[in-house]
């Protein structure tokens, strides 16, 4: 008998009540930061959605780019700039952000799902995103205008219903069409996951990123806080552990709460399977925020 056979099957008993729990919940998962540089890393994360998928869960995908994006625009000649940390986004830029995210991360996400025997669909921000124009705010704390960025406002709900109902993934684009112009926003993918997770009243809400989760000293991995109230959330921001680009993923966490998600998690991606760490497991892997 192989010496960590019995940890196998305890992992297997461990992970038994949540595959109850969740046969038939809707989870969505926001894809983002480095840990899409790394195609191995890609592929596992696409291996355990597959997972999630054959254990009777709907998943959702919505991805992010940056890193793409940016290489992509300077082999055009063109330089990323970012204000308030949203991306300046031109007319020429657009272009760049929509056939890199929808005509290339997107098909090959799809691909990959497909490759471990999932069903998957891709689907363009752009066709089921409504936006607005946003502006963003510099150091100095003045508006500025940063082109063709926006902020979602109405999601088509149907299509991703849909898909979820011939048991495929909808793997989709951070793109929004403007509401009365019909041209194209680039859109933070963090926001686009929150504004489709509100809609459609997921169980779960799982950013996964570069990020471990939310640390009381942010130079220490080992200091990860397993769960977080909303509270305890307006807590940490006023004694300023959680401060700069984690600001808004809470603030987009929080009003998901309070839309309907039943929790949000922030795991790192650049960890093998911790999606599956963190949804099987009594002690997780990131930081879960719930009410």
């Amino acid at each position: 008998m192989e010496p960590n056979i019995t940890t196998k099957a305890a992992t297997l008993i461990e992970a038994l009540p949540y595959l109850q729990s969740f046969r038939g919940k809707t989870f969505l998962i926001k894809m983002g930061g480095s840990a899409m540089d790394n195609p191995e890393l890609v592929r596992q994360v696409m291996r355990d959605i597959v997972f999630l998928e054959v254990a009777g869960i709907n998943p959702i995908v919505v991805h992010g780019g940056g890193k793409a994006i940016s290489a992509a625009m300077k082999e055009s000649g063109l330089e990323a700039n970012f204000i308030g940390g949203f991306r300046v986004t031109s007319r020429e830029a657009i272009n760049i952000v929509e056939k890199t995210l929808s005509g290339e991360i997107n098909p090959r996400l799809v691909e990959m799902i497909k490759d471990f025997g999932g069903a998957a669909t891709g689907i363009p921000g752009h066709s089921i995103f409504t936006g607005k124009r946003v502006k963003g705010t510099d150091e100095n704390g003045v508006e500025q205008d940063i082109g063709r960025v926006g902020q979602v406002i109405d999601v088509n709900q149907d299509t991703v219903a849909g898909i979820l109902a011939l048991d495929k993934v909808p793997v989709i684009s951070p793109l929004a069409m403007e509401k009365g112009s019909s041209k194209f926003l680039n859109v933070n993918a963090d926001l686009a996951a929150a504004a489709m997770a509100k809609k459609l009243h997921v169980s779960k809400l799982i950013y996964l990123s570069d990020v471990p989760g939310v640390m009381k000293d942010p130079t220490d991995e080992t200091s990860i806080i397993p769960t977080i109230t909303p509270e305890l959330a307006d807590k940490l921001v006023s004694e300023g552990v959680i401060s700069g680009g984690m600001l808004p993923k809470i603030s987009s966490a929080l009003d998901a709460l309070n839309h309907g998600v039943e929790k949000v998690h922030f795991i790192d991606g650049r960890q093998p399977h911790s999606l599956l760490l963190e949804i099987f497991t009594k002690s997780g892997i990131g930081t879960q925020i719930k009410k």
